[in-house]
């Protein structure tokens, strides 16, 4: 489903100098509301063919420039919304005079409603900062009349662009069962409101003025999903003329209406989400595979201030609307998560969350099965131009600063670390301090860094910079350092390394754990599947123990022959092959220059073959070097046969998915039998597609490995003129930059 990103950067090289990766295209729905600070440069070839796996920008109350209580509507808060990447704006709409609408209604509160032509301003600014849909979220409290007049400005106004779905075939609730993607929807407007049933005749008709059902659909069990929410109050009914229910796209509902998944969101209060992901989040996932759900903050927050987003994603929730007017943590997570994915505004939720069968839960302390743990250590070397915090009442001329490293995720993931206090060092202060996190679920966690004084009176804050963990780029980077309202600091940023062991997408290093030097097989843990005590299913399963561990050994012996590569050359094993190339070129050099081994290809693998006597310890390199080639080889020509096998039982295993509950009952289970042999089955379907996921990576990063070796030989000169690397075609070569979903070159090849 759709989660909104942020506003584009303006540096187009930002994703390689800094920290963030470029845009690629959306699959599904998944909706933020904050802006996002990398440019796109491209996108990638990923589609965006579903709109359940996508989450938007999303804005909440998106004209006020204030809190709640003094607040006032203004065009000039649509603006900034739209300006930095927001795509589903909230709209809030009331009788005016002279019978034109106006904008500003806020639930009774006294607010200046002065603007009537925010329509004009929404279609100026709505696809300057990116061309995917915008979603106008339509509160309105208008007399039938006004409605209509309403219905006739969209309409004039928006024109083309104005996104009304054609008759749709009748199925679950009246509703297509599936959304137009974001793809598809490109540089068109959807309106978000109240809804007249299908059947409904005449000009006008009763809805429920409350974010309520709007009728039709059936019982939430029937999709075999039980929310339990507490009933609301008997809602007020509002008089809906037919011209405006035709405009609008999807249908806006509540939490009584979790039943209709297809054509409709579903808008929940903070409080009732917040239940919702304590006590049911393996139901609210399921759930919002199938629905647009967006959760409002909680109407006590008179200052507007904003709830935690990442409670709501872990839950899979698409929208999460925040008051953009409002500076702070919680918006700065909002950025930093919607600052990838080339500041689009929106970005693909997990792959546990748009699997049709997947286990996972909001609430996971320890290891998501087919997600591998990450090690992200993290090396703040120095600051530089620190400013004074604004606002505050320094006690002298210096600062005193200290960096705090926040990781936001699930629960396993979250933690904290700091720096020491850098006394009396002015405004470029060293650090040079290492700390390191445990990732056990990469694709929702979030690294924030902020800089702090300890020398204050007041207010402490200096900067900071959120980034989301899939963006982080290994090595040293500049980390530019924003102020409270997320405005860019000039020339103010973090001089940091990071590394990543075991990540996917980037396999430099060996998992978390592994020595460094080559461990035997015989002490190797393997991924195993549950069993589920319904016999045709575990026979189906059971095919999969083989392929299973010969996908680990696979794995781990690369990543285990490159670990003591690196660990022979004398490097951490974080370093790049490249640096133990230049490690290994300087032993083969002789005091007149002539180099002791070359690079040739054998069977379209680079091997190094001496070419005078070496010493024992050179040796001892070029056989752990030959025994890298030899892994890496093994792993490159074996990994799509195993990999099939492996589809094949998931195949097998999701064909018997419809008939789950029939399989069960005809083997005696019920109850809480019944439920954990769909829990396992769950489990099962996730490791297997997993599993598959990493050794399809694993793969790439193989053949990322050749690439870099062979370029890093023909750099150290240990390449003839005749074997250069540049000559080699990629028939000859077994290893080419082409489909990786992230790649480290440019489009020559070249790291």
């Amino acid at each position: 489903l759709w989660e909104e990103a942020g506003v584009p950067g303006e540096n187009p090289r930002m994703h390689r100098e800094n920290m963030q990766t470029p845009c690629r295209k959306i699959p599904d729905w998944e909706a933020n509301p904050g802006p996002s600070r990398c440019k796109a440069t491209a996108l990638t070839t990923a589609p965006l063919r579903s709109p359940k796996t996508v989450q938007p920008i999303t804005s909440y109350r998106s004209y006020l420039l204030d809190d709640q209580v003094h607040g006032k509507a203004d065009l000039g808060g649509l603006i900034r919304a739209l300006q930095t990447g927001c795509r589903c704006l909230e709209l809030g709409v009331t009788d005016g005079p002279e019978g034109e609408p106006l904008l500003g209604v806020d639930c009774g509160s006294e607010i200046s409603h002065h603007h009537h032509h925010h329509h004009h301003v929404v279609n100026k600014y709505a696809f300057l900062t990116s061309q995917y849909p915008l979603l106008l979220y339509l509160c309105q409290r208008c007399s039938p009349a006004q409605q209509r007049s309403m219905a006739h400005h969209l309409k004039k106004v928006f024109g083309s662009r104005l996104y009304t779905p054609d008759a749709l075939p009748v199925s679950l609730g009246g509703r297509a069962t599936t959304l137009p993607s974001p793809e598809q929807l490109k540089g068109r407007v959807l309106i978000v409101g109240k809804k007249l049933p299908p059947e409904q005749e005449g000009s006008d008709g009763e809805v429920s003025e409350e974010d309520e059902e709007i009728g039709g659909g059936g019982p939430l069990e029937e999709l075999g999903m039980v929310l339990v929410v507490p009933p609301p109050s008997q809602p007020r009914k509002l008089q809906l003329h037919k011209e405006l229910s035709d405009v609008v796209a999807i249908a806006r509902t509540g939490s009584r209406s979790f039943y209709l998944p297809y054509w409709t969101m579903c808008s929940l209060g903070e409080g009732e989400a917040g239940r919702l992901t304590s006590e049911s989040p393996e139901d609210l996932v399921m759930f919002t595979k199938r629905t647009l759900t967006r959760v409002r903050p909680s109407s006590v927050r008179l200052d507007s201030s904003n709830p935690n987003p990442q409670g709501y994603w872990k839950g899979g929730v698409q929208l999460v609307a925040l008051n953009q007017q409002t500076p702070g943590a919680m918006l700065d997570l909002h950025r930093g998560r919607f600052s990838q994915n080339g500041g689009c505004g929106y970005v693909l939720r997990p792959a546990v969350m748009r699997n049709e069968v997947s286990y996972f839960s909001a609430h996971t302390h320890g290891c998501v099965p087919g997600v591998p743990p990450q090690t992200l250590r993290i090396k703040v070397i120095s600051a530089h131009n620190l400013p004074k915090p604004q606002g505050s009442g320094a006690k002298g001329e210096v600062i005193d600063p200290y960096v705090v490293l926040e990781l936001h995720g699930v629960p396993a993931d979250c933690a904290e670390q700091r720096t020491r206090t850098a006394a009396q060092n002015q405004d470029d202060p060293l650090f040079d301090e290492t700390f390191e996190f445990q990732v056990n679920m990469p694709e929702l966690a979030l690294l924030r860094f902020v800089v702090l004084d300890d020398d204050y009176i007041g207010d402490d804050f200096i900067g900071q910079y959120s980034v989301a963990f899939e963006c982080l780029q290994p090595g040293y980077r500049n980390v530019p350092l924003l102020g409270m309202a997320g405005d860019p600091l000039p020339h103010t940023s973090l001089f940091v390394h990071v590394a990543i062991t075991n990540r996917r997408g980037g396999g430099k290093a060996q998992r978390r754990g592994l020595s460094v030097r080559r461990v035997g097989r015989r002490g190797r843990e393997y991924v195993t599947l549950r069993h589920t005590g319904i016999k045709v299913l575990d026979e189906a399963f059971k095919q999969a123990s083989g392929p299973l561990k010969e996908a680990t050994d696979l794995r781990e012996d690369a990543q285990s022959s490159t670990a003591s590569f690196k660990d022979q050359c004398g490097l951490p094993s974080v370093a790049k092959l490249k640096q133990c190339i230049q490690s290994l070129a300087t032993r083969l050099q002789s005091s007149d220059g002539a180099m002791g081994a070359t690079m040739v290809l054998r069977e379209g693998y680079p091997s190094l073959e001496p070419l005078v006597s070496l010493s024992e310890m050179t040796r001892k390199l070029l056989a752990a070097y030959d025994s890298m080639i030899a892994s890496q080889k093994h792993l490159i020509e074996n990994a799509d046969g195993v990999q099939e096998r492996i589809d094949q039982v998931h195949r097998e295993g999701m064909d018997f998915h419809e008939d789950l509950s029939r399989l069960g009952e005809k083997e005696g289970l019920k109850g809480r039998k019944l439920n954990k042999a769909v829990e396992s089955f769950t489990w099962n379907i996730t490791v297997l597609k997993g599993q598959s996921d990493l050794l399809r990576g694993a793969k790439m990063d193989s053949l990322d490995a050749l690439r870099q070796l062979a370029l890093a030989c023909e750099a150290c000169g240990l390449t003839s003129s005749c074997n250069s690397s540049s000559s080699f075609s990629n028939a000859e070569l077994h290893f080419s930059t082409s489909g990786r979903r992230s790649s480290t070159h440019n489009n020559n090849g070249r790291i």
